[in-house]
This record gives C-alpha cells, sequence and structure tokens, in this order.
C-alpha cells in the first residue's frame, strides 16, 4: 500500500511569514524578465529561455520560478496563441498549470495531460519531465515518483533540483525508524554524490538528506523541534557527511550554478547546528542576503528569523 501523500518539499504547517523569500535567488536576468512577464511583455521571457538553451538545471530553475508568478498562466496562454509552435510557451503553461495544481487551483491531471504533450514533443528536454516529478512529489504514488525520476536522469543525469525532490520523498519513508543509520535516503544521497562528476553540486546531497530525515523525524517528534538541541548533526556520521561537503565546498565552490544557494542554506545550517560558528560564519557570508525557506523552517519555523538568528549569531552578533 502506497503512504499517504506527503507534504511538497519544505513545506511547514501553516503560520504567519511575514518575509518573502524570492525563489529567483540571485538570477538577476530572471527577475528582469519575471518583472516583464507581470506587464504583459512575454517576449522577455522568450529571450531569457532561449539563451538558456540546454542548460537543464537553469532552464529549471527558470521555468519553475517564472510558472509561480500570478500573471504565468494567462500570459502563457498568450504567448501561445501568438506563437503555437513555441516549446518554451508550451512549457511555461505546463508548468504553471503543475504549480496552480499544487496550490488547489487546478486540475491535476490537466497539469499532467499539459506536460505530458511537451515531454511527447520535445522528448530530449527533461524539464516537463521535471515538471510531472513537482506534481508527482505531493500528489502521486511512490512508484510515480520514481519513474518520473528516472525519465529525467536518462535526459540529464545530474539533475539537481530533482534529486533535491527525491530525497525530500525518501527522507518520509518509515518515520518509525528513527535514527538508522541505514535508512535508505542516506544510501540515496550518498550513492548520487559518488557517481557524479567531481565538481558537482550534488556532493552536498547527503547533508540536504540529513535535512530533510530532521525535518520528519521533528514532525514525528522524535527529534526536539530547535534543529540546535538536536543530537542530530552532531554524531560521528553526521559529521563525517558534514565535513565531505565543507571540504567539497572550499575545493569546488563555483558561482554559476543556478541553485547553489540553496546548498550553502543547507550547508550552513548544518554547520550551525552542528555547532561551528566558523564555518557557519564563512558560509553566511557567501549566502548574503539570499536565504531560503528550507531548511531553517525544519520541522515549523520561522524561517526568516531562524536563518538571521542563525547567521547573527555565527557572524558575533547574537
Amino acid at each position: 500500500m502506497s503512504p499517504p501523500p506527503p507534504p511538497p518539499l519544505g513545506r511547514t504547517r501553516k503560520r504567519a511569514h511575514h518575509h518573502a523569500f524570492d525563489p529567483a535567488l540571485d538570477d538577476t536576468e530572471l527577475v528582469a524578465a519575471r518583472t516583464a512577464l507581470a506587464q504583459g511583455r512575454w517576449t522577455a521571457v522568450r529571450a531569457l529561455l532561449a539563451t538558456t538553451g540546454d542548460d537543464w538545471d537553469r532552464r529549471a530553475h527558470r521555468v519553475t520560478v517564472l510558472a509561480q508568478a500570478p500573471a504565468a498562466l494567462p500570459w502563457a496562454r498568450e504567448w501561445q496563441v501568438a506563437e503555437p509552435e513555441s516549446a518554451a510557451a508550451a512549457l511555461l503553461l505546463a508548468l504553471a498549470l503543475v504549480h496552480r495544481a499544487l496550490v488547489g487551483k487546478e486540475r491535476p491531471e490537466r497539469a499532467r495531460e499539459a506536460c505530458r504533450a511537451v515531454a511527447a514533443a520535445h522528448p530530449e528536454d527533461p524539464t516537463s519531465w521535471f515538471g510531472l516529478l513537482l506534481l508527482e512529489r505531493t500528489l502521486g504514488t511512490e512508484e510515480d515518483v520514481v519513474r518520473l525520476f528516472d525519465e529525467i536522469r536518462l535526459r540529464h543525469r545530474d539533475h539537481h533540483h530533482a534529486h533535491h525532490l527525491m530525497v525530500a520523498r525518501l527522507a518520509e519513508r518509515r518515520a518509525e525508524a528513527g535514527q538508522d543509520p541505514l535508512h535508505e535516503v542516506y544510501d540515496f544521497a550518498n550513492w548520487a554524490a559518488e557517481q557524479a562528476p567531481a565538481d558537482s553540486p550534488l556532493a552536498i546531497l547527503p547533508v540536504v538528506a540529513h535535512a530533510e530525515r530532521y525535518r520528519v523525524l521533528a514532525a514525528a517528534g522524535q527529534e526536539p523541534a530547535d534543529p540546535v538541541a538536536s543530537g542530530h548533526w552532531v554524531g560521528r556520521r553526521a559529521r563525517q557527511v558534514m565535513k565531505a561537503a565543507f571540504d567539497w565546498w572550499l575545493e569546488w565552490e563555483h558561482d554559476e550554478h543556478p541553485r547553489r544557494l540553496v546548498d550553502l542554506n543547507f550547508l550552513a545550517h548544518a554547520k550551525f547546528c552542528e555547532g561551528r560558528g566558523a564555518e557557519a560564519a564563512a558560509l553566511f557570508h557567501r549566502i548574503g542576503e539570499h536565504a531560503t525557506p528550507a531548511p531553517w523552517s525544519y520541522p515549523d519555523r520561522d524561517p526568516h528569523q531562524a536563518f538571521l538568528a542563525a547567521r547573527d549569531s555565527a557572524l558575533g552578533g547574537g
């Protein structure tokens, strides 16, 4: 029997968060195109996605962020009417339907149909399959999720966001197992990190797995709600994982990956929870103002306040 549908990645119980996190992160070209789209100038989005080309991680990041914009659906439709053969217009429309389905404003089957149509028309592009994974990570069965992940890997072996979604879903297996060091989420993350190229940011994935498993255990009452008070980051295995990831960052850090700030937030959170203030401080300097909701919200915290408190403490301001 399949488990009940899990919450989307990073979602916590509803509470008032007054700080708006920008999923665009530090992509200024994306921010400009999103602003233009809100004004009906979809040609700016067309130009952005044309220059993105087959940089699949960046394409997924940009289309996903654009699809979340309130104006995405009507202007994607307008674009598709004007250019019915446009792959980018069809993709943006499909991802906009996915995001609306995830918040209950669209029928999931309609989003699925749109993604499948794009996938059939443009089989080399993993982004429509990623749209389906975004949807089924929340609504689908475990078999659906694994099948879609495999389709994405066939097209882009090291798809960053897809691996994060898989880790989040796998972490939710067997909450009753508690602090099992052999839990499948750790095996998956280690496998993905090992099979990736040496400079791949998937090297951070074991840290992500550690945080996602904490989210699940804390929600089940098996870990303290304050991650710093938890022993989750201070065991021998945990310290090995954090050290390997931090060493990778020192050797391989590069600024060009579109989701590097997601990784840096997970790593800074881990180092702070581990009590390694100097290492956390170095990471906070690189993050700047680009905090991400996950993992600072785990398990049910105000992510902005949690980020600021950790940063101030690490930088000597608290």
